[in-house]
């Protein structure tokens, strides 16, 4: 089953290019997509993965299809074929 991952803004940036088209197994979860783009760059997984909660919720807003993964069953929902998951990042200020 094919996906594609797009990543926004600084991911872009670290991970050298906006999308990737990824070769994966049915029932693969999101948190193993994250996983594996993360394996690939550690500038990504700096930016994209918080060190302590060793999530990337809280510096992401993840959707698939458009729609944000807490309605969807968040980090744990599976991917199906032609899925199409963006990651942009969250800017933090005060």
């Amino acid at each position: 089953m094919r996906v594609k991952v797009r990543m926004l803004g600084l991911l872009k940036k670290a991970y050298g290019k906006d999308e990737v088209t990824m070769e994966l197994d049915e029932g693969t979860r999101l948190k193993d997509v994250v996983s594996k783009i993360t394996e690939e760059s550690k500038n990504l997984k700096n930016l994209l993965i918080d060190p302590e909660l060793k999530d990337p919720r809280p510096n992401t807003i993840i959707l698939i299809n458009g729609k944000e993964i807490s309605v969807l069953g968040g980090l744990e929902v599976e991917v199906k074929d032609g899925d199409e998951i963006t990651i942009i990042p969250v800017i933090h200020g005060g």
